[in-house]
């Protein structure tokens, strides 16, 4: 009987991770792609401007793009966005984990709860991405469009994820991290941070006192997997007038139940879940 071909995740003999090669126009169609996920809408000239390129090239690159629908032009404008397709290839990202679609019924409980916006992150290259949001009824209310990043220090999912890393872990990240100022409360030294763990650890939920931006608070909780594992964290955020400091105890008391609920379904141990306050 034939030998079965080997399968291949990168072929033989391959440059090794650290080292990886690159196709240059992939790079920039990848550049052009970042650069309009954090933007409204942009022009010709300012996607060239923005990436360094010229004018010719950058049209190359989104005329290619826009053959497969993965951005697209609004000609009154003439801005560029992403396209449905961009949306197609998203999705399949968060269609891989269990959790993003068991979070979905907790976290509209936890909207409907607390009256603000419910949040889900997840930990990629350092920072917090944001996976899913179930938004408030509200008018002014806290928007973060899956694929958002924000910094972990900085955010209200962050610190309950750095309050699950081990002693290494959390070493290595303040290491790595230049802990930067957003705003006068945001904790900017390795000791303001590692205290504030401390106390996450001890209630089970993190609290973001407008460290990221003025005027909006955050309280978070993480979520655990079948073997204990930290996968997420889930939150609510919302404007500082309708989180006085009066709620947060009550808040957090709900962001942890969510959050414990939604990681008893992911089959996690109990023992495992955030410890009492």
């Amino acid at each position: 009987m034939p030998q079965a071909p080997r399968r291949k995740g990168r072929p033989k003999n391959f440059a090794s991770a650290s080292n990886p090669p690159t196709i240059q126009s992939l790079d920039r169609a990848l550049d052009v792609l970042d650069a309009l996920a954090g933007a409204s809408g942009m022009t010709l000239t300012e996607l060239s401007t923005a990436l360094d390129q010229s004018a010719a090239t950058m049209y190359r690159v989104l005329a290619t793009l826009e053959a497969r629908q993965i951005v697209e032009m609004e000609p009154q404008s003439q801005t560029w966005h992403i396209g449905a397709m961009a949306f197609r290839l998203g999705s399949a990202f968060l269609r891989r984990s269990s959790v993003i679609e068991r979070a979905r019924p907790v976290m509209r409980e936890l909207m409907e709860a607390t009256g603000e916006t419910s949040n889900l992150g997840i930990e990629r290259g350092g920072d917090v991405m944001f996976v899913s949001q179930v938004e408030t009824y509200e008018s002014i209310r806290a928007f973060f469009p899956p694929g958002t990043t924000s910094p972990m220090h900085a955010s209200g999912i962050g610190k309950a994820l750095l309050s699950c890393f081990g002693e290494d872990q959390l070493a290595r990240f303040l290491r790595g991290s230049a802990l930067q100022e957003f705003t006068e409360k945001t904790l900017t030294s390795a000791d303001a941070l590692r205290e504030d763990l401390a106390q996450i650890r001890r209630r089970g939920w993190s609290f973001d006192d407008e460290e990221k931006a003025p005027g909006m608070r955050c309280v978070a909780a993480p979520v655990f997997g079948m073997q204990g594992e930290v996968l997420a964290g889930i939150s609510v955020s919302g404007p500082t007038s309708r989180m006085p400091d009066a709620r947060i105890s009550e808040i957090g008391a709900l962001v942890r139940g969510a959050a414990e609920k939604l990681s008893y379904g992911l089959g996690a141990p109990a023992a495992d879940q955030a410890a009492p306050g």
